[in-house]
Order: C-alpha cells, then structure tokens, then sequence
C-alpha cells in the first residue's frame, strides 16, 4: 500500500461518522459532494482518499451508505476488536475508562492502573483500578495493543519503557511531556493545551483557515 498521510486517515474517521448519521436517518446512497461536506473538503477529495484502498461506487450514482461504512471500517481497523489499558486514573483517566463510546467502536478497556494507594481498588464502569506494579504481569495475560497514558509528565517515560518492553505496541499519550518508544511502536499525542492554542489562534485570526 502507497504511504497514506494523517490528513487522509482523520478524514475517514470523519467519513465513518457522517456515513452513520446519514444511515440513521434512512438514507441508502450518498454522493462525495454530500460527503465532503463531512470532512470541509471537495468531491474530488473524497475520491481522491477512497482510492487509496479501492473502486468505490458507481458513476452517476454515488456510494452505497452500508458498504461504505463496511469498507471504511474495515480500512480503519474496526472490524476486530483492540485491546486497551489505561494508565493513570486521575480526572482523565477516570473518564475515559468510564466513557461507553470505545466499546461501540471495537476498543475493549481490559484494565486501569495507578500507583496512588487512594485510587487502586476504586470501581470504574466495570473494572477496579489495579497497582502499576500489576502491569507487566497483566499485560502478558491480557494482551493489551494499546495503552492510554495518563499520568504527570516525569512519570511517563518510565512507563512507557514499561509497557513496551511487556509487549504494548501503540500508546496514546495524554501526559504533558515528551516521550520516545522502540521502533516498532506507534505514539500518538493528544496536548489540550496545543489545541486550545490552535483554537485562540483561530479566534484571534477569523481571516485564517487551517488546512
């Protein structure tokens, strides 16, 4: 497969959830005029990103709604179910081992952890906070692709040493800091502080649009 950029991928997630939307409301067919208008982009967009992993469609006639949501599903990985440990139960990870969103997409929350002896043994939804020191032995017997971490940010790398060493193959990091893992292992970041700049930039300069 050709490399796929970022930008393309976040407008399939877009697409999937539009393409939803657009089924729950009775709608059979769509147009890529109709589902651009999903992702701010342009028909030629749309067909530009599906054809990265196939014929999509017919001419004339648009995209079946159904099979668009299989294909794109499948081409994001949603047709299996990935495994997830959450680290740290703070305020943030406290709610995202609570939100009932992940099960509906395929992401299965299989554990929570936290060293502060005021949170482990705490209910969350339907798991009990565990110590860290648990990590390594559940992650070998839960198997777990993902970890979300949430933790303050001079605790981060040591965790991440951690959980990749134990066989963690992609983490989402909420932690304010920078972190580095093995080759192999994919990171992805999420600073709300970046976003709300991006946000007041916006606000500050109406005449921008961000690409």
């Amino acid at each position: 497969m050709k490399h796929i950029a970022e930008s393309t991928v976040r407008r399939l997630s877009l697409y999937l959830r539009f393409l939803e939307e657009y089924e729950a409301q009775g709608h059979t067919t769509i147009s890529s005029g109709e589902l651009a208008l999903s992702g701010g982009t342009t028909s030629a967009q749309v067909r530009k990103d599906l054809s990265f992993f196939g014929s999509f469609g017919k001419r004339g006639l648009g995209y079946g709604v159904r099979d668009l949501i299989d294909a794109i599903s499948e081409i994001l990985g949603l047709h299996r179910t990935w495994s997830v440990v959450i680290i740290g139960a703070g305020k943030i990870g406290a709610a995202l081992a609570q939100y009932r969103g992940f099960t509906s997409r395929g992401f299965n929350v299989v554990g929570v952890y936290d060293n502060d002896p005021a949170r482990i043994g705490k209910r969350l939804a339907e798991l009990t906070v565990r110590p860290e020191s648990d990590l390594e032995r559940d992650i070998q017997r839960l198997k777990p692709q993902i970890a979300l971490l949430c933790v303050p940010g001079e605790a981060a790398q040591p965790l991440v040493d951690r959980v990749t060493k134990a066989g963690v193959r992609a983490i989402l990091n909420f932690a304010p800091a920078s972190i580095q893992v093995p080759a192999g292992v994919r990171l992805r970041a999420v600073n709300m502080a970046t976003e709300l700049e991006i946000l007041a930039f916006g606000l500050s300069h109406p005449e921008e649009r961000a690409s």
